[in-house]
């Protein structure tokens, strides 16, 4: 008995003396890890973004996209034929949408949707989470942190999200997204967690829903998620025209 309580108490010292992550002490700071994780600083990725409606029927955009840093993402959609060439561009807070029939670049707004569905533009041109939001750490079991994310500015397209976090791989699971009113806008459910290849471990299948759009549900698809050094120039009004020449 007296070596066991030794030993009980040594491994009870052990624990309270090795290093806690960060991200046990701060919140930001798994924020950040979060962001890491989802994606390299700078690469290049295709997405399908799939909006079915209560009867069942559906559309589909297929998009090459492009990220430099925390700012910077264009991205120029593929399909459907319709819609061919069509481009947008996020630089910090500010959005453009390029329409090849129109010729010159269009003010977007986060809350809109170039695709119609349920995701905003803010979520098709997402930047990290930890640019846009401070976190606080509600809660946290076996299996998860919960966290609640502040926007850092008026600007930003949800005034608050409620985020689950998977404690093993450190992924999003769950995002509830709400207004400054308090109204929950929309759900956000991650899943399907692939290896990417490059380091890149992360959900595949992004989906989402709204009390304000029953019935109604958009479904993005990644892949081909690769880091990529890009150009400054990319990322800019002249170049949207051209986004779909960086395709390799």
């Amino acid at each position: 008995m007296k070596g066991f309580l030794t030993t009980a108490w040594l491994g009870a010292v052990l624990w309270l003396l090795a290093p806690a992550p960060l991200w046990a002490i701060n919140a930001d700071a798994l924020l950040e890890e979060v962001d890491r994780r989802l994606q390299p600083s700078s690469y290049e990725m295709y997405r399908k973004i799939i909006n079915i409606e209560p009867d069942g029927r559906h559309r589909e955009f297929v998009f090459y996209t492009v990220r430099k840093g925390t700012d910077k993402m264009a991205a120029v959609f593929l399909d459907p034929p319709s819609e061919r060439g069509r481009s947008t561009l996020r630089l910090g807070e500010n959005m453009w949408l390029y329409i090849p029939a129109v010729g010159r670049p269009i003010r977007i707004t986060s809350l809109q949707s170039v695709t119609g569905g349920i995701f905003s533009n803010s979520d098709i041109l997402r930047l990290d989470f930890s640019v846009e939001y401070t976190a606080t750490l509600l809660e946290e079991d076996e299996r998860h942190y919960v966290l609640e994310l502040a926007a850092r500015s008026p600007a930003v397209a949800y005034d608050r999200l409620k985020m689950w976090v998977d404690r093993e791989t450190i992924s999003p699971l769950t995002i509830e997204a709400y207004a400054a009113s308090g109204l929950l806008i929309k759900t956000l459910q991650y899943s399907n967690i692939i290896d990417f290849g490059n380091g890149v471990v992360r959900p595949a299948t992004l989906e989402t829903t709204s009390p304000l759009q029953e019935g109604y549900r958009s479904v993005m698809l990644f892949s081909g998620i690769r880091p990529r050094e890009l150009p400054d120039e990319i990322f800019t009004l002249s170049f949207m025209p051209r986004i779909g020449e960086m395709r390799q």
